[in-house]
């Protein structure tokens, strides 16, 4: 099968998902994008690798990519394969001791550990065929894509404004010292 390369633009905020984040794949070669539905914890940790800020302790998906790379485990790649009722499915190519082999993946984790160990990401054509969006005017994609993308600190910011508006008190003292240690480990 012939898979299509797409690569990351940018990670937004979904306000019809109820504070979850739309990842935005883009086809390498042609005009299609792919937005990915995925939750908090994995859009940060695909920004915070994205814009090369590192955590005091490693993160999930640095564990494990770490500890893939401890037991001679070369990540080839990432292929989002499968759209099944609104879901999307993934694998982890690798290879371990001469042999390809496949790890089940969700794109939010696969894609988190592809921007650490710096492999491609590939789409099914199925996949782009079902949930891709041509883009027609190009023009107005540069206007948007040149729009300046929120750092995980702006964003986590704009997570504790809307619990304080939702009075969701206890989310905006976690989000509070969550980002007063980000803006730490900045500094």
């Amino acid at each position: 099968m012939e898979l299509i390369h797409v690569e990351i633009i940018g990670l937004s905020t979904s306000p019809s998902s109820g504070g979850a984040y739309a990842l935005v794949l883009r086809e390498v070669d042609g005009v299609r994008r792919l937005p990915i539905i995925i939750g908090a914890y994995e859009a940060q940790a695909i920004a915070l690798e994205l814009e090369n800020i590192q955590p005091p302790r490693p993160m999930t998906h640095d564990l494990l990519s770490q500890f893939m790379s401890a037991v001679e485990i070369d990540v080839l790649d990432i292929i989002i394969h499968t759209l099944k009722e609104g879901t999307f499915y993934a694998k982890i190519r690798y290879l371990h001791d001469g042999q390809e082999k496949y790890m089940d993946a969700r794109p939010s984790d696969a894609v988190a550990v592809a921007v650490r160990v710096n492999v491609d990401i590939y789409v099914s054509p199925s996949v782009l065929e079902e949930a891709g969006i041509p883009t027609e005017d190009e023009g107005t994609l540069e206007v948007k894509e040149s729009r300046p993308r929120l750092s995980p600190v702006e964003q986590m910011e704009q997570q504790l404004s809307r619990a304080i508006e939702e009075e969701n008190y206890e989310e905006a003292a976690r989000l509070r010292d969550a980002l007063l240690q980000m803006k730490r480990e900045q500094n």
